[in-house]
């Protein structure tokens, strides 16, 4: 049992949340400050299961296939977040719950979320489609990016404006690793 807590620790980095004290040492260029997040943002459109298309990836998701990430309006008002992926390495499942919160005004997608204690990560959604069934998340750096969908693929042109944007914004996307989405 301790062997499975410690997993889901570990998992709890991964997805959309980071320990932002790693990042805050990492030197990397922060986002808050460069690129506009979605305005009019809708959070009860943005609730519900959503498919990592694609992430950099990183040591709390390496091996994951089959990644998603569900939002759920939690009491207190904040947004509870559940990632989960499959380990085709260790061959089991592994999630992790967390919270998001938005930084300032709900209409602004710029939230920050949590997976551990009191350390929050940036989660900024910087391009959406007006039906809620693509975006395109950036985190506190260039070290992190995410595409997410409603289905497990997206269309060849959202591919490339999302790619686009992203290398307009510093992104190294020889990274990118494709989410396998079984």
């Amino acid at each position: 049992m301790k062997n499975k807590s410690l997993k889901k620790v570990m998992f709890a980095f991964a997805g959309v949340g980071v320990i932002a004290g790693l990042l805050a040492c990492s030197g990397k260029k922060a986002m808050s400050n460069n690129v506009q997040v979605v305005q009019n943002f809708d959070a009860d459109k943005y609730l519900g299961t959503w498919y990592e298309v694609a992430r950099f990836d990183f040591k709390f998701e390496k091996d994951l296939k089959n990644v998603t990430a569900n939002y759920s309006k939690r009491e207190d008002g904040k947004i509870k977040v559940l990632n989960k992926g499959f380990n085709t390495v260790k061959n089991e499942w592994e999630e992790a719950t967390g919270k998001a919160k938005f930084v300032g005004s709900e209409n602004e997608a710029a939230l920050k979320v949590s997976f551990f204690g009191p350390f929050y990560s940036e989660y900024n959604v910087v391009q959406l489609d007006p039906e809620y069934k693509t975006a395109l998340i950036f985190g506190e750096s260039t070290d992190y990016i995410w595409i997410l969908s409603r289905s497990k693929t997206i269309s060849e042109d959202t591919k490339k404006k999302y790619l686009d944007f992203a290398t307009k914004h510093g992104y190294d996307l020889f990274k990118l690793v494709w989410t396998i989405q079984d």
